[in-house]
């Protein structure tokens, strides 16, 4: 984490203690070594989806379904989350997950690569959350901006990389260097892409926050 860790621990002590069995789904990743989203990331999707109370949300990546199963839990009635894996264990562990849960109304999983399953898809979502393979970023943001419904809300976990995305490509490990170059690459793409505005804020591993819509005038004024 960016953030000093004692300064996290402190605004965590004010975070109201979750559902038991989100706590032990927590549990069960981490114990796991299963990426899920960090508690701090949690509290700005949670006050995200209060504040925009999506109707369609889009996510890539399921992992054991943590997230959608969380960001269920914060939706009006009637809503609906679609959410795509590609790894076979976790799929399975996901379902398992959604079905124990009682979630299996809002939320819909599909198996596969997101990269073949995004173009196939017909609706337009209000909110997309992006926790997937970060190396493939770019390719995710480009097949799913389309989908994107004007005002919605993108949302891109992990993009600051434990801080590893600030670092000279040289200072990276070399197995990293691809991932770092494609990030950085990314982040350069959504800030500057003309269909949407972006903030990069430095919350949990850091995240991006996009909205789409006609915004030329903001650059114009500036």
């Amino acid at each position: 984490m960016i953030t000093d860790e004692r300064i996290a621990s402190f605004i965590q002590s004010f975070y109201r203690d979750d559902a038991a069995w989100i706590m032990d789904l927590r549990k069960e990743a981490e114990k796991d070594g299963i990426p899920i989203i960090r508690r701090e990331t949690g509290e700005f999707i949670k006050l995200l989806l209060m504040i925009k109370q999506p109707e369609r949300i889009l996510e890539i990546g399921s992992a054991i379904g943590f997230s959608a199963i969380f960001m269920s839990r914060f939706l009006k009635n009637g809503a609906k989350i679609t959410t795509i894996e590609n790894y076979e264990p976790r799929i399975l562990r996901a379902r398992e997950n959604i079905k124990k849960t009682g979630a299996e109304e809002t939320i819909t999983l599909l198996a596969g690569d997101a990269l073949e399953i995004l173009p196939t898809l017909k609706e337009s979502y209000d909110f997309i959350f992006m926790d997937a393979a970060k190396g493939q970023y770019g390719q995710f943001f480009r097949a799913s901006i389309p989908l994107l419904s004007e005002n919605g809300i993108l949302l891109c976990d992990n993009v600051l990389q434990d801080g590893e995305v600030l670092e000279s490509r040289f200072a990276v490990t070399r197995r990293n260097r691809t991932i770092h170059a494609r990030m950085r690459d990314f982040l350069y793409e959504i800030t500057h892409h003309p269909e949407i505005e972006t903030a990069i804020l430095n919350i949990g591993d850091g995240v991006s926050l996009s909205i789409k819509g006609s915004y030329g005038y903001v650059r114009e004024k500036n």
